[in-house]
């Protein structure tokens, strides 16, 4: 019975949590996981996740999760990446949000939001970066979920209201003369 308890002492010592990516948008995203090799392409469609438990990579040290909106973006030139990054650094993990190559999800809500309420969300409104560093830190065992869409909100002109019968879902900020979602300004 001892044994048992330090066993289970020793593996919640060593609990990490997990890196999830959530696509609430009504287009596919294309992710991959990168550190010294590139992982496969991951497809997410409309409410699908992707998860990955944070490790360390001896080579990269860190890990980027790589996300375009084109299939097979990655290798292909200048076309826009979200890199949802973190460096498992124990009993912390670091993690950041960045553009490269302009800003492929302009006017679609992205969050990434720790499951501990006590660490940093980093939140774009519109799909970009507010401005200044987006590094935060937090426990290690804590889970990070990059969602886009968020609430299954319409991105930046999409049509809504008139021109979009059936579909009740509501507009990112509101439609402009009921045919267009809008971002705030």
């Amino acid at each position: 019975m001892y044994a048992l308890v330090l066993l289970a002492l020793a593996a919640s010592a060593n609990a990490v949590g997990r890196a999830i990516v959530t696509n609430q948008c009504d287009d596919p995203l294309y992710l991959w996981s990168v550190g010294g090799d590139v992982g496969p392409q991951v497809t997410l469609q409309k409410d699908q996740s992707y998860s990955e438990v944070y490790h360390y990579d001896p080579v990269s040290q860190g890990i980027w999760i790589k996300i375009t909106s084109v299939e097979n973006g990655l290798f292909k030139a200048n076309v826009s990446q979200t890199h949802f990054s973190y460096t498992l650094d124990e009993p912390a993990v670091w993690y950041d949000l960045a553009n490269v190559f302009g800003d492929g999800f302009a006017g679609k809500t992205l969050v990434v939001k720790p499951t501990d309420g006590a660490c940093e969300s980093i939140a774009w409104g519109a799909g970009k970066p507010s401005g200044g560093s987006e590094i935060r830190t937090c426990q290690a065992d804590t889970d990070l979920e990059l969602s886009f869409c968020t609430g299954h909100c319409l991105p930046s002109w999409y049509p809504c209201g008139n021109n979009a019968p059936g579909d009740s879902r509501a507009c990112c900020t509101h439609c402009i003369g009921s045919h267009h979602c809008v971002a705030a300004p």
